[in-house]
């Protein structure tokens, strides 16, 4: 990066951290009207940390004071249950609001994996989007994002793009995932006024992508902590894992991409290998990507011999999710590539060390402090189990995790957040950018991407 682009960088850095310390103080910026816009949101958990993470950011934006408003795919709002008791019809899906956040889930017509067709959004967009001061859009590989950076160049209304961890293509559907960028993913990046990353991991995979680095602010996620803490020992009590068990915990989607065939893999080795004598249960608690994957699973856990030491949950909200991790041993993410990591970041406050792979952003928070950071191989699981099988080492891990839980709340994510919007808007227009194959275009209304 060269000096003059640096110099673009820190300023932008320092007035964002000033704006959002002032937001600390309890003087926010002036009050601002948000869309965020998702393919998947509140109440639909088992689509992923994005709903939870968009939800939680929309939540605490209006409790700052703020108009937000979210865009999102209607996955099934008539057939839930509480709590979405007060959902009313329009001509565009379902409207919800609760806690200052309108919510409008557009019908579908037509869906294939986690993709939707909502051919509403355009009328949406047309209606009512330039009554929005800027637009927040979340994830990638979906429609929903491109159709509406698109509408927002054409009104001139400015928009963040937050990739969530899928801008680079891992795992499978590569084909597919490239052509969605050539289609559409550029196109959305050359008009993002600035782009979220969500830990210093993210910022370098992006950068490697293409994405100048001057266009790319960190902001990590945040965690909310239940009301009340759960009773000690009541998930053990309801799954008949015995008191004195070592509970190895994996909770979040069960999908290639977290690898917990590798996970089962070293927990087979470790328990042929350790001196432990204590009983040891390794459960998996998440929804599934397919009845096949868990399967799948299911019999290498017969291959491997462990019928008796494996249990799967299935997904685990609210108190049921918390009650796992106060009642967990360790928590153990293994996967091939995390944006953040926020059951690890849960896992920690609540008191329980983890084992992470390097490839997980929240690596370094954890690392040494609340939990062991291992490369993505089956020996390196093998020894950090070990490890965290002593209690001398979980001893003084969940001290650790109590310091590292203090820093892993909402209000700094929040204010930052806050902080970029009116940064953005105020100053964005005069600052200067490096050529890059992702060169934003000029807007009609205003220029706040180049």
């Amino acid at each position: 990066m060269n000096a003059g682009v640096s110099s673009t960088r820190a300023r932008l850095d320092a007035a964002i951290r000033a704006v959002a310390a002032d937001s600390r103080n309890d003087h926010a910026p002036v009050h601002l009207r948000v869309l965020m816009v998702t393919q998947s949101y509140y109440p639909f958990l088992e689509r992923g940390g994005s709903a939870a993470t968009v939800h939680a950011l929309a939540q605490g934006l209006a409790q700052r004071g703020h108009s937000v408003s979210v865009l999102t795919s209607d996955l099934g709002i008539s057939t839930q249950p509480m709590p979405v008791p007060a959902a009313s019809k329009t001509t565009e899906g379902w409207r919800y609001d609760q806690d200052g956040v309108e919510t409008i889930y557009l019908s579908s017509r037509g869906s294939y994996r986690a993709l939707t067709w909502n051919p509403g959004i355009f009328a949406f967009c047309a209606n009512r989007l330039s009554s929005f001061d800027i637009v927040h859009i979340h994830g990638t590989y979906d429609l929903f994002g491109p159709a509406v950076a698109r509408a927002c160049r054409r009104a001139g209304v400015p928009y963040v793009f937050e990739p969530m961890g899928m801008f680079r293509p891992i795992v499978r559907n590569f084909v597919l995932k490239s052509v969605y960028r050539q289609l559409f993913g550029e196109f959305v990046v050359r008009g993002a006024a600035q782009l979220v990353a969500t830990s210093l991991q993210e910022q370098r995979e992006l950068i490697e992508e293409g994405i100048a680095a001057e266009k790319i602010t960190i902001r990590r996620n945040g965690i909310k902590l239940p009301a009340l803490s759960p009773v000690p020992g009541a998930f053990r009590l309801e799954w008949k894992i015995p008191q004195d068990a070592f509970l190895v915990l994996f909770l979040g989607r069960i999908v290639p991409k977290k690898s917990p065939e590798l996970l089962l893999e070293a927990f087979a080795q470790w328990r042929r290998s350790s001196a432990v004598a204590l009983p040891s249960v390794l459960v998996f608690a998440g929804p599934s990507e397919s009845e096949s994957y868990v399967r799948r699973l299911q019999a290498q856990v017969k291959r491997l011999g462990l019928t008796e030491s494996v249990i799967f949950t299935g997904a685990l909200y609210g108190d049921a999710k918390w009650s796992a991790f106060v009642d967990s041993d360790i928590f153990v993410l293994p996967s091939q590539n995390e944006n953040f990591g926020n059951a690890a970041a849960e896992a920690v406050a609540s008191g329980t060390p983890v084992i992470v792979t390097n490839r997980c952003g929240i690596a370094p928070l954890v690392e040494g402090r609340a939990g062991l950071v291992v490369p993505h191989k089956c020996e390196a699981l093998i020894a950090a189990l070990d490890q965290l099988s002593h209690p001398e080492l979980r001893t003084r891990m969940k001290l650790g995790c109590k310091e590292v839980a203090r820093g892993l709340g909402w209000e700094q994510p929040l204010a930052e957040t806050e902080a970029l919007y009116a940064q953005l808007l105020s100053d964005l227009s005069v600052v200067p950018r490096r050529q890059t194959r992702f060169e934003p275009e000029r807007s009609t209304r205003r220029d706040l991407s180049s």
